[in-house]
């Protein structure tokens, strides 16, 4: 990547630090929680135990020998990483591999009576019948009869702070959760990201989404409002092939979240009908592209993909991971300029994240100073900031 040499990647094994405290108690409570959600029996659950005790005291073991995709992670760099602590390995392809190691542990890959089940389908559940997702749908009743513009932007607000509903329709970002004396946006290019879809009614938005639940049924909303207003001919939803990340969403997280759409009354249902409509007649498709579960940053994206976000007008990345992904997870400068460390991306993009880890680009100088002197580094991990940040 440009500027790579100037910006360290990220590890795990810092104690006290961020990604140490992701590997060293998030991932045994993840375990422990996918442990209580189905009623394992006894295979998977000594298994499941045999992988909290590999993450927390050993070392990356490798897939088992049928596994499906053996040859992809081995291309990724599994035979670098096999036998050597989660903790002194990149932290991006340590905590990628945890999430596809807990897959084998329940059997999701099968055969067997688990193939296929995602292990975080009921807390995915949860949160979608949640009394605050009713409280979102019935928001856009609200935006009815206020200016197109007006209404864009707002969605856009809501598909960037996601699942916080006090601020998901909210034309500014103010957050009184954080100090007066720092922005809730740290970034903000949304004239520019509007400004590359124009209302002719020709270009095509790729989306490259992060949560379902609540964070994913503002994107659809964002994107249902820019194919009837002409912003966009065509949208295409990237998600995840299988179960990622806790809450990352996949196909069937798409088709709840539409249904949930679709059931809501008011101007949800349209919105739901909407989108519905166009994914039948092809102008909103979705992708679960193999890439998009690699422990890998962007820039190392096959030919195939990098092909389809350069014919994009726009691609908008979602979320902290993505963000990590198509920056490098580097401990960048924060000054260091969004636009240098993007500049392999085939096309225009856009990120829209919520600041959940310590990566960050394109601030500046007295933005960082501001946030530094308020709060110390706790701006970078807390997701009471967020950024919408764009290359054109």
């Amino acid at each position: 990547m440009p500027l790579a040499p100037s910006a360290p990647v990220i590890f795990g094994n810092e104690p006290g630090s961020f990604p140490h405290s992701v590997l060293a108690e998030r991932h045994p409570a993840i375990v422990a929680q996918v442990r209580e959600a189905f009623p394992y029996g006894p295979e998977r659950r000594r298994a499941l135990d045999a992988l909290l005790d590999s993450c927390t005291k050993g070392v990356l073991e490798p897939l088992p020998a049928d596994a499906p995709d053996r040859d992809r992670w081995a291309a990724w760099g599994a035979a670098e990483y096999t036998g050597r602590s989660w903790f002194d390995i990149p932290w991006l392809w340590s905590e990628s591999y945890f999430y596809r190691r807990l897959l084998d542990a329940v059997g999701y890959f099968g055969p067997g009576t688990w193939q296929g089940i995602d292990p975080f389908r009921p807390s995915k559940l949860a949160e979608l019948d949640a009394p605050e997702t009713d409280q979102e749908l019935a928001a856009l009743d609200d935006l009815e009869g206020k200016e197109a513009g007006l209404r864009a932007r707002a969605l856009l607000h809501g598909s960037l702070w996601g699942n916080r509903a006090d601020l998901g329709f909210r034309l500014s970002a103010v957050d009184a959760g954080t100090p007066a004396a720092t922005p809730a946006l740290v970034a903000d290019d949304s004239e520019t990201l509007f400004s590359l879809l124009p209302p002719s009614g020709t270009g095509t938005l790729c989306l490259v989404a992060d949560n379902a639940g609540r964070e994913l049924i503002p994107d659809l909303l964002l994107i249902a409002h820019l194919l009837a207003h002409g912003h966009i001919e065509r949208a295409v939803l990237h998600i995840k092939p299988y179960p990622y990340y806790v809450s990352d969403a996949t196909t069937s997280d798409v088709l709840d979240a539409l249904r949930r759409i679709a059931a809501a009354p008011g101007a949800a249902a349209r919105y739901g009908r909407e989108l519905w409509a166009a994914m039948t007649d092809g102008r909103l498709a979705v992708r679960a592209h193999p890439f998009s579960c690699a422990p890998l940053p962007y820039a190392d994206m096959p030919d195939d993909l990098r092909a389809e976000f350069a014919s994009a007008t726009l691609t908008v990345v979602k979320g902290d991971l993505n963000y990590r992904r198509l920056v490098g997870d580097r401990r960048w400068p924060p000054t260091t300029p969004f636009a240098e460390v993007t500049a392999y991306f085939p096309g225009p993009v856009a990120a829209l994240r919520t600041l959940k880890s310590d990566v960050i680009t394109g601030l500046n100088a007295a933005t960082e100073a501001a946030l530094v002197a308020a709060e110390g580094q706790r701006w970078r991990t807390g997701g009471t900031h967020a950024l919408i940040q764009v290359r054109g």
